[in-house]
C-alpha cells in the first residue's frame, strides 16, 4: 500500500468514527465499575451467567406450558374446516355453509361393490345348462378431491389413449363370456335336454278345470297385494282399485339428494383450499387399509400407525368406527394431502387424533370442536380445487381396486367423446359391471356408466363372431371418435376459445376460428384423423401452417408452428395421430400454442364442442345380439344385490 493509499484509508475510517486507542485492560479495580478501555472479569462474568439463566427459565416456562411436546401440528381452526354450527339447510333441504364469503358445499358420497347372482344359460355338448354365475357391480361417487393416491398416474395425452382404445382379439380358446340370463331361477346348476314329442300319445291331465280356475283366480289376486307383479298384465280391465302405480301418484316424488348448486363469491387469492371428510368404517380391518383408500402414502401410514401405538398399541379399527380427515393442498402442487386425522368410535367418543407438523411428521394433536356426524359419509367440496375428469376417474379406480390397465381402457373409451380437462362436478358418479376372477384373478370388464352434470354416458362389452371384442354405446358406435379434439401432445392448456373476441394484437372484435391450445415449444402437433395433406406452408398471420382434407367434408387446420414435419407436402396421406408438426409462435401470436380448427364444408365449427361422428360402428348384422346383450346387461345392473359390501370405506 502506498503512502497516499494509507493516508486516503485513514481517513475513511475516521470519518467512520473509528479513531487510535490504547488496548483493553484489566486493569479495572475489583468492585468498582470499569471506565474506557478497562474490562472487569467479575461484571463480565457476571453479565454473561445473568443472560444464560434467562434463556433457560424461559425455555423451561414453555417446556412447562407445552407438557413437554417439542413439535407441534397445524391449528384445526388455522385450516378454516367447516363445522355444523357453520352450516345451515337451504331451501331444499340440502346442506350448505355459510359461515365464510365463500360458500362450500357438502355431499354425500358412496363407494360400493355388490355381488349379483343370476342363471345364464350356456350350450355344453348339444344341452343347456344353466347353473348360478355371479357378477360384481360397482357404484362410486367421482372423487372430488386428488389426494396422493393419483399423483403418480400418466400424463394426459390423447395420442396414448387412442393407441388403448383398440379392440382386442381373443384367441379360440379365451375365455367366452356370457350373459346370457335364464327366465328362471335355479338353485345349483339344470341341464336341459330337448327330446322329440310323440303327437299320438296325450299327455295325462295334471289338474282338472277346478284347480285351473282356482289357480287364475289365486294369481290374480296376488296383482293387487305386489306378490306377482307380472300377472298383472293378465288382469281384466276396469278392476276397481287394479291400477299401476308409478312414481308420481300417491304424491310420491323423486328428489335428487347429493349436493347443493349455489352461486360462488370470487375467493380470497389467500385462502386454504382444504376438504374434510367423514367415513364409516364397514368392517373391522387395519388402519393402514382404510386410510391406503383415502390418500394416504406408505410413510404416511407408517408414522400415524407409529403415533397412535403411543396411545393405543392395536391399529385395527372396528367396524361402526367414525374417522374426520382433514385435507389441505400441498404447498406448489395440485395434490390435497392429510393434515388432520380423527378417529372415533361407534357412540361418536372421540379417540384420538393426529395430525400433520409443518415438517411434514405426525404427532398426537388436540381433537377438533364437536360436531355430530352425519349418518352417511360426506365431504367437504372445494369448488376451487375440483380436479380434472381425467384424474378423478384414476383416483376414484384406485380407490376401489381397479388395475391400471382397466382404467385406462376405461379413459380411453370416453376420451373423444368428453374433455377429460374439464373439472368434473359435485355429484358425478361412475358404474361398472365385471366379471368374478378367473383362477388367475383376471376379471372382464362387461359394462361402463357415467353420470356427468346431468348427462349419462354407456358403454357394453360385445364379441363378434370372429372373436374380436370392443366397447359400443346404446346405438352402436365406439367411443373412437373420427377426429381428435386437442391434437398435440399433452392436449395442452385452453388459452382462447372459439368464438367473438378482442383479438389480443390488433384490439379489435374478430371471430376467432379455432382454440388456441398453448404448449412448451417444440411440443409434437398430431393429424387429427386420417387425411391428405391440402396446405402445408408458410400462411400469413397463421404462421406455419398445415390444413388437412378429410372423409365427408371434414378439414382441419394448424398454425402458428414452429417446424413443420418432414414430408408434409400437398396430396401426402397422414393418419389419425401421426406428427405433422411442432409447437411454435410463428406468424400473429403472442406465445407458443396450436391453432387448431376444424371446418365442415368450408365452415368453421368449434373444436371442442362440435359433435363428431364416431370412426366406427357396430355392424349391423351383430344388431340383433348386441341389443339382446346390452338388455341382459342392463338387467344385471337393475337386480337386487346378493351381497353388498364397501369398497373403499368411504367414496372419495
Amino acid at each position: 500500500m502506498t503512502p497516499v493509499q494509507f493516508k486516503q484509508h485513514k481517513m475513511l475510517l475516521k470519518s467512520a468514527g473509528y479513531r487510535d486507542a490504547p488496548a483493553l485492560t484489566l486493569n479495572s479495580p475489583n468492585g468498582h465499575m470499569p471506565h474506557g478501555r478497562e474490562i472487569s472479569l467479575s461484571w463480565l462474568s457476571g453479565t454473561i451467567l445473568t443472560g444464560v439463566t434467562g434463556v433457560l427459565l424461559m425455555a423451561s416456562a414453555l417446556y412447562v406450558s407445552f407438557d413437554g411436546r417439542g413439535t407441534f401440528a397445524t391449528p384445526y381452526s388455522a385450516l378454516g374446516p367447516t363445522t355444523v354450527e357453520d352450516s345451515a339447510p337451504s331451501s331444499d333441504g340440502k346442506l350448505v355453509t355459510k359461515k365464510t364469503d365463500r360458500v362450500r358445499p357438502v355431499a354425500a358420497t358412496r363407494s360400493d361393490r355388490e355381488i349379483i347372482e343370476a342363471s345364464i344359460r350356456e350350450n355344453v355338448d348339444g344341452a343347456d345348462r344353466i347353473r348360478r354365475q355371479p357378477f360384481e357391480r360397482i357404484k362410486a361417487t367421482l372423487a372430488t378431491s386428488a389426494t396422493a393416491l393419483s399423483s403418480d398416474i400418466p400424463r394426459y395425452d390423447p395420442i396414448a389413449l387412442l393407441r388403448k382404445n383398440q379392440p382386442v382379439a381373443l384367441a379360440e380358446d379365451a375365455r367366452t363370456i356370457n350373459t346370457d340370463i335364464y327366465g328362471a331361477e335355479v338353485e345349483g346348476e339344470v341341464t336341459v335336454k330337448e327330446a322329440s314329442l310323440n303327437i299320438n300319445v296325450a299327455p295325462a291331465p295334471a289338474i282338472n278345470d277346478q284347480l285351473a280356475a282356482e289357480y287364475v283366480r289365486t294369481t290374480v289376486e296376488g296383482a293387487f297385494s305386489g306378490s306377482d307383479s307380472i300377472a298383472l298384465a293378465y288382469a281384466p280391465e276396469n278392476v276397481p282399485g287394479l291400477r299401476e302405480l308409478s312414481s308420481a301418484s300417491e304424491g310420491f316424488t323423486s328428489v335428487a339428494q347429493n349436493v347443493s348448486v349455489v352461486p360462488k363469491s370470487p375467493a380470497s387469492t389467500n385462502e386454504t383450499a382444504r376438504t374434510e371428510r367423514i367415513i364409516s368404517v364397514k368392517q373391522t380391518s387395519p388402519i393402514a387399509d382404510v386410510l391406503a383408500k383415502n390418500g394416504f402414502t406408505k410413510q404416511m401410514l407408517t408414522a400415524i400407525e407409529r403415533t397412535m401405538r403411543s396411545v393405543n398399541p392395536s391399529t385395527e379399527v372396528r367396524e361402526g368406527f367414525r374417522m374426520r380427515i382433514l385435507f389441505g393442498l400441498e404447498p406448489g402442487t395440485e395434490t390435497q394431502i392429510p393434515y388432520l386425522l380423527s378417529l372415533y368410535n361407534a357412540d361418536e367418543r372421540h379417540l384420538v387424533t393426529v395430525a400433520r407438523t409443518d415438517q411434514g411428521r405426525y404427532v398426537l394433536g388436540a381433537p377438533p370442536p364437536g360436531i355430530e356426524l352425519p349418518e352417511e359419509d360426506t365431504e367437504e367440496i372445494n369448488v376451487a380445487n375440483l380436479p380434472s375428469l381425467y384424474r378423478s376417474i384414476y383416483e376414484t379406480g384406485r380407490k376401489i381396486d381397479l388395475k391400471d390397465s382397466t382404467i385406462e381402457r376405461i379413459v380411453a373409451m370416453f376420451a373423444y367423446d368428453l374433455d377429460l380437462t374439464k373439472k368434473i362436478s359435485p355429484g358425478d358418479q361412475i358404474q361398472l359391471l365385471q366379471t368374478e376372477p378367473d383362477a388367475e384373478g383376471h376379471r372382464e370388464l362387461l359394462y361402463i356408466g357415467l353420470q356427468l352434470a346431468g348427462t349419462e354416458r354407456h358403454m357394453y362389452r360385445f364379441q363378434t363372431d370372429d372373436g374380436v371384442v370392443d366397447f359400443f354405446d346404446e346405438n352402436g358406435q365406439t367411443g373412437k371418435k373420427f377426429l381428435i379434439r386437442r391434437p398435440l401432445k399433452g392436449g395442452g392448456r385452453l388459452r382462447s376459445n372459439y368464438g367473438y373476441r378482442i383479438h389480443p394484437i390488433f384490439k379489435t372484435r374478430k371471430l376467432h376460428s379455432g382454440v388456441d391450445l398453448a404448449a412448451r415449444t417444440g411440443t409434437p402437433i398430431y393429424a387429427g384423423g386420417d387425411g391428405v395433406v391440402k396446405r402445408a406452408q408458410w400462411v400469413s398471420g397463421y404462421g406455419r401452417y398445415v390444413e388437412l382434407n378429410h372423409a365427408n367434408g371434414y378439414q382441419t387446420a394448424y398454425a402458428h408452428m414452429n417446424r413443420i414435419a418432414d414430408g408434409m407436402k400437398p396430396g401426402v396421406r397422414v393418419r389419425q395421430g401421426q406428427v405433422i408438426g411442432y409447437v411454435g409462435s410463428t406468424g400473429y401470436s403472442t406465445g407458443p400454442h396450436l391453432h387448431y380448427e376444424i371446418k365442415i364444408n368450408g365452415r368453421t365449427v368449434d373444436p371442442l364442442g362440435v359433435r363428431l361422428p364416431r370412426d366406427k360402428s357396430l355392424p349391423n348384422q351383430y344388431r340383433p345380439k348386441f341389443d339382446q346383450t346390452m338388455a341382459q346387461i342392463n338387467d344385471l345392473m337393475a337386480r337386487e344385490a346378493s351381497t353388498p359390501f364397501n369398497v373403499a370405506q368411504a367414496s372419495r
